[in-house]
């Protein structure tokens, strides 16, 4: 098993869940984040006054799925969250070594 985690603009939440869902994957956890890559944060004005913004707004989707459905649910997420901008995101994979679903104490597969 896999954790899918991608970090990505908060305009492409809707776009990532639908087609998520389109292609049978419907657990997953969203929290927002902060952060900056390459663009390193953005100037604003605020009363009159430029401010330096170093940590952008951005959302974090985190999704465990087997390791035979790790290259399908990353290509998902990254067409659904791709702009061509710079600061689209990115995403990764970590190997999960054990899960359990609380409520019926099912482990491994039959957990996700």
């Amino acid at each position: 098993m896999q954790l899918i985690t991608a970090i990505l603009q908060p305009s492409a939440l809707d776009p990532v869940k639908s087609a998520l869902a389109d292609a049978g994957i419907t657990g997953m956890t969203v929290y927002d984040a902060k952060g900056h890559g390459a663009q390193s944060g953005t100037v604003e004005v605020y009363r009159s006054q430029k401010v330096h913004v170093e940590f952008l707004p951005k959302i974090c989707i985190e999704v465990v799925v087997t390791d035979e459905a790790v290259d399908t649910v990353i290509s998902v997420i990254r067409e659904a969250a791709y702009t061509g901008q710079i600061g689209n995101g990115k995403i990764w994979a970590s190997p999960v070594s054990r899960i359990v679903r609380v409520r019926t104490g099912e482990t491994g597969e039959d957990a996700v």
